[in-house]
């Protein structure tokens, strides 16, 4: 009889291995995997791209100057990336911005993804209804407590046009935009503004698909 205090080999190797599938599942549940669609334009004056310690300046649309604190929030992430190349805020109260910058996001709650649809029936054996199943000698019983609960879908986008102030020529644009099943956070709008900047400021252009991943 093999000995309590020495358990079998093949046993601490199912045990490693558990450990192992265990500590693998976890970190992958540590983060959101977020697949973003983004479409990016670039059209530089000739001989010329942005550079370390050029400025730039935020404009708003009229409609956005309603919302200023949530348009603050995601300029205060732009700003951030754009700073990762070297590009500075300009002063408040100057006219030396020699690029300016303009976001743009929007947002939609929908009831339950686009390709589902409210009415499926409740899956099972005799289920013939989502609120009501059929007993075998064909009686109808309604299930009130069987009523679907569909999960909202949220659908995000971003915009980000970069102009130069001479000439007012757009010379940067690009779009980002994610979907799932996730409610509004901080960090999916982080998300986006990278995936927009993704490759800035020569992206490849066109259509592409961009990976990010958030914590949970």
């Amino acid at each position: 009889m093999p000995s309590l205090a020495h358990p079998p080999t093949w046993r601490l190797a199912l045990a490693g291995l558990g450990l192992a599938l265990a500590s693998l599942l976890g970190g992958c549940a540590s983060v959101i995997r977020l697949d973003h669609d983004v479409r990016s334009y670039a059209q530089w004056p000739a001989a010329e791209r942005p550079a370390a310690g050029d400025r730039f300046r935020f404009e708003r649309l009229p409609s956005q100057q309603t919302h200023a604190q949530a348009q603050g929030r995601l300029e205060s992430l732009v700003a951030e990336r754009l700073g990762a190349w070297g590009l500075v805020p300009e002063p408040q109260g100057t006219e030396s911005a020699k690029w300016s910058v303009e976001v743009s996001a929007r947002a939609q709650r929908l009831p339950h993804a686009p390709w589902e649809s409210p009415f499926d029936p409740w899956p099972g054996p005799g289920l013939a209804g989502r609120d009501y199943v059929v007993t075998g000698s064909g009686q109808v019983v309604w299930m009130p407590l069987f009523v679907r609960m569909p999960t909202p879908y949220h659908q995000r986008e971003l915009s980000i046009v970069l102009r130069d102030r001479r000439t007012g020529a757009v010379v940067y644009e690009s779009r980002a935009a994610h979907d799932g099943p996730w409610p509004d956070r901080p960090a999916f709008w982080a998300a986006l503004v990278e995936a927009a900047l993704n490759g800035f400021p020569e992206p490849p252009s066109g259509g592409r698909r961009v990976v990010t991943e958030v914590p949970r």
